[in-house]
């Protein structure tokens, strides 16, 4: 048993929890968070009934969800909520959206649950246990050639530098569709890496990375065989400014081509959210 291991079943309790909330709740009000972001009322319901739940259960890790931010006291671990990741579809009816929960050790996550209510899938991986879906163990896809590759890409940009942001996206975009087999776009962070861990996508691009989105995605790719990295192919930590995965072979081909010539990075804002 590794470190982390007797925290998982608080973590998949917590998101039994959220589980039940979003089976049986109607997006309800939904409240703009800017240009073309939102958040309905399941995503509050469920962030402050599971930050309630894991205060009461680990009063020494602290919080951290999509929608009221930090909670509790500075800690080596920190939970990562996504309450609803997907929200946008969840509003819509797609059953492209879940439930992302983490456990981060500093800048990297150790633990993470990741549940697809309305396709009946649960993802969940510690460090150094392997990712499993149910008790399946699962394995990122062996394609190595760009070509025979099909690559999830991370939503386009809104709020305020979306031009500039998206200006990246789409040059990035248009290699990749030059490149790969096929783009999938999914609209959730978690659903891109969980599927890479099961090898229902080769690879990943998301030019963008805030821990509630990605960090239980993370560790459940890279317990599956991924390597994670930032757009630079240094190793995937909280602060990294792009999510970049696939096996270790395809990882190398996939950052070449996101990386284009120099004049496409000479472009690139210093953070890319």
């Amino acid at each position: 048993m590794n470190r982390y291991d007797h925290l998982l079943p608080i973590a998949c309790e917590a998101v039994d929890i959220a589980r039940e909330i979003f089976l049986t709740s109607a997006p309800g009000i939904i409240t703009a968070k800017g240009d073309r972001d939102m958040a309905s009322e399941v995503d509050f319901a469920i962030e402050r009934r599971l930050a309630a739940f894991l205060r009461e259960t680990t009063p020494d890790i602290a919080f951290l969800g999509e929608e009221d931010g930090k909670q509790g006291e500075p800690s080596e671990l920190t939970w990562a909520l996504d309450p609803v990741d997907g929200t946008v579809n969840f509003i819509h009816g797609s059953p492209l959206c879940g439930i992302s929960l983490a456990l981060m050790c500093g800048r990297d996550p150790v633990l993470g649950v990741v549940d697809l209510p309305f396709l009946d899938l649960r993802y969940t991986a510690t460090r150094n246990g392997g990712a499993h879906c149910g008790t399946r163990r699962l394995a990122v896809s062996s394609t190595a050639t760009l070509t025979e590759a099909v690559v999830a890409m991370g939503d386009y940009a809104v709020g305020p530098g979306s031009a500039a942001k998206n200006r990246t996206r789409l040059a990035v975009t248009g290699r990749l569709a030059n490149g790969v087999q096929r783009i999938r776009m999914h609209g959730s962070a978690a659903i891109d890496l969980v599927w890479l861990a099961e090898g229902r996508v080769d690879g990943v691009v998301m030019l963008s990375n805030n821990p509630w989105d990605t960090a239980a995605g993370v560790v459940i790719a890279s317990e599956a065989g991924a390597k994670v990295a930032d757009r630079d192919g240094s190793p995937h930590t909280a602060e990294s400014s792009a999510t970049i995965a696939a096996n270790e072979e395809l990882c190398a081909r996939l950052l070449q081509l996101v990386n284009g010539d120099a004049a496409d990075r000479a472009e690139w804002p210093a953070r890319v959210i």
